[in-house]
């Protein structure tokens, strides 16, 4: 389990996190939603430890994230694939050695052999089994976010971070990326963390919803009751989302 507790984070004058507290159990897909410049992706980046809290913690299964020395806290990323929200794959390199890199670069022994079944495998698993040969600039935005996705799983990671995995995306694709979302959280059981400000991928894929507002938690819940939620702020971000 992830047990965030009174999370503050202050870039100069600017204070962005204000008292962040939210538990996300294993197994679960959670929403994080509210208006640009709200701290969601900057609470991401507290959750694998790119980012050191004011005050407050990230726990993770016990431990507190932001006490790991440097080599604990690499081992602890190995638990995590991160969905960046433009795919960020490298332009000089197939689909698969994109997919591939984590395990290059984690050195842990595998043959070129096993590296290929695997992320062959994985490529299978969001639909582009025969994409290994080709380069991102031939993929369209869609495709691009799902080799990001295979790139994401090619560890086995126990939690998956989804930042914006909608946007620039047509209706038709982005339901396309949402189903799969809630395909993989369904077959593989991985914790999915999914940070948008698109309401439809909310209803698609969520079981339950965090909205952050002013720094904190504003609501949790499901997205049933959000959306049937009187609050004012509430009602003015679904508005404004245009769901």
């Amino acid at each position: 389990m992830i047990e965030i507790k009174n999370l503050h984070k202050s870039f100069g004058k600017n204070k962005v996190l204000q008292g962040v507290n939210l538990e996300i159990h294993p197994g679960e897909t959670i929403v994080i939603i509210g208006r640009s410049g709200c701290g969601k992706s900057v609470l991401l980046k507290h959750i694998v430890g790119l980012l050191t809290p004011d005050s407050g913690y990230v726990k993770l299964n016990d431990k507190i994230v932001s006490d790991l020395k440097q080599d604990e806290l690499y081992e602890l990323r190995k638990r995590f694939g991160f969905l960046f929200q433009g795919a960020a794959l490298f332009d000089s390199m197939t689909v698969e050695e994109n997919v591939a890199l984590p395990l290059v670069e984690s050195k842990n022994g595998l043959s070129g052999d096993n590296i290929r079944e695997i992320v062959t495998e994985k490529l299978k698993l969001v639909g582009l089994k025969d994409a290994l040969k080709i380069k991102p600039a031939e993929l369209s935005g869609g495709m691009k976010k799902r080799v990001g996705l295979a790139r994401a799983l090619v560890t086995n990671p126990e939690y998956i971070l989804y930042d914006e995995p909608t946007t620039g995306l047509d209706p038709i694709m982005s339901d396309s990326i949402d189903n799969l979302i809630k395909e993989l959280s369904e077959k593989i059981k991985v914790t999915s963390i999914v940070v948008t400000h698109d309401m439809y991928s909310v209803k698609n894929v969520a079981a339950q919803v965090a909205m952050m507002h002013d720094g904190k938690i504003h609501f949790y819940g499901t997205p049933d009751e959000l959306l049937k939620s009187k609050d004012g702020i509430i009602i003015d971000f679904i508005k404004r989302t245009g769901a």
